[in-house]
């Protein structure tokens, strides 16, 4: 199966920002030569929850770092954008990576961020929306243009533009049942990270694939599966890791999102929010942060291996892609963590459903459309 390696530049644990990169950097460049087959990273503003305001400009340094790894954005926040300026960053990064560009794109969660850009939390479903489906269309097409209530956008063409189609290699985050078809209308594959039980994910996705299908007249892409993974050979070592850093990176998760600020059920699209709010209140904010953490994958590398195939195969996944730095690891743990997951557990999920894959290196053209037509 294919196998990626996901970055979250969280400051957790040093103070100094810089460091954090210093943890992180000398990873990314050891993960093409590892064997990871692709590299990712995600968008997050204001904070140290994850420190990458600009995953085009991070991923188009790993493109020229690399010859064959995909570079994946997991996902880049629509609404927080201009949506002629990330179509244009989207472009030059697939031209200069030759291809290689995995498209994730997402609405948004964190309060903080939309109130640090001075935005209306309660309108990013519509503007995920209309900007989503402008976007996509101005890659496809070279011409960027929108009427809609709340993106209006004369025609104006997209330079320089990728010679090939997003078709089959854009993918949605946090799809909720109401937005479900219009994500299906644009084409987007799903990319999962866990929030809620896995029977609820693997019922939702099986969902997905129904309504996609449907619509399309053809199967979805496969969806990608995001993991938060600690590894060790020692069992008990694995759980301490665990218990340590998956831990801090859950209660992060929790406070950045502000899953029990009373807030979340006044904002428009984000009920589902709202009703997590009532859970922790009944559970206890301890229980919720266990069971955050216990979504993701920990243990030796045997245990590893048998949950990463049980979830891709349950979800019919295209891919996993692993975040193995997390929760404020330093320097020595971070590598070590690392290093096992490459060495003891990578190369033998790579001999496993070798069939699966992520669609992203095709040579269909794009369509071209001129601003005359």
């Amino acid at each position: 199966m294919h196998v990626g390696a996901g970055f979250f530049f969280q400051g957790l644990g040093d103070p100094v920002d810089q460091n954090v990169y210093g943890v992180q950097m000398p990873l990314v460049d050891q993960a093409e030569a590892r064997g990871f087959e692709s590299i990712w990273t995600a968008e997050h503003h204001f904070t140290r929850y994850h420190m990458m305001p600009n995953p085009a400009q991070f991923l188009t340094w790993v493109a020229a770092r690399t010859t064959k790894a995909l570079v994946g954005s997991m996902v880049m926040i629509v609404p927080w954008h201009n949506p002629v300026r990330l179509a244009e960053e989207i472009s030059v990064l697939d031209i200069l990576s030759g291809g290689r560009t995995i498209l994730g794109l997402g609405r948004g969660l964190g309060a903080v961020e939309f109130d640090g850009f001075g935005l209306n939390m309660g309108e990013s479903r519509q503007r995920f929306i209309e900007y989503a489906g402008a976007i996509s269309e101005s890659l496809e097409t070279g011409v960027m243009r929108a009427d809609g209530e709340l993106f209006k956008q004369p025609p104006v063409e997209i330079r320089p533009r990728s010679p090939l189609t997003f078709r089959g290699r854009s993918y949605a985050s946090a799809v909720s049942p109401e937005s479900a078809k219009i994500m299906a209308q644009f084409g987007y594959g799903l990319m999962l990270i866990a929030q809620k039980p896995w029977d609820t994910v693997v019922k939702e996705t099986r969902a997905y694939a129904e309504i996609f299908e449907s619509i399309n007249g053809y199967e979805a892409p496969r969806p990608i599966l995001v993991n938060l993974t600690t590894v060790d050979r020692d069992a008990g070592r694995a759980r301490e890791l665990h218990d340590q850093y998956t831990m801090a990176y859950a209660r992060s998760t929790i406070e950045h999102y502000e899953f029990n600020n009373p807030r979340m059920e006044t904002v428009n699209g984000y009920e589902y929010y709202a009703g997590l709010r009532r859970n922790i209140e009944k559970h206890g904010i301890l229980q919720f942060n266990r069971f955050l953490a216990d979504l993701q994958i920990s243990g030796t590398p045997d245990q590893v291996i048998d949950a990463t195939v049980d979830r891709v195969r349950a979800l019919d996944c295209a891919a996993v892609v692993n975040v193995l730095t997390m929760g404020g690891m330093p320097a020595d743990v971070a590598q070590r963590n690392f290093r096992t997951y490459a060495e003891d557990v990578l190369p033998r999920l790579k001999t496993i459903d070798t069939f699966r894959g992520i669609g992203a290196q095709q040579r269909e053209p794009a369509r071209d459309v001129h601003l005359a037509s």
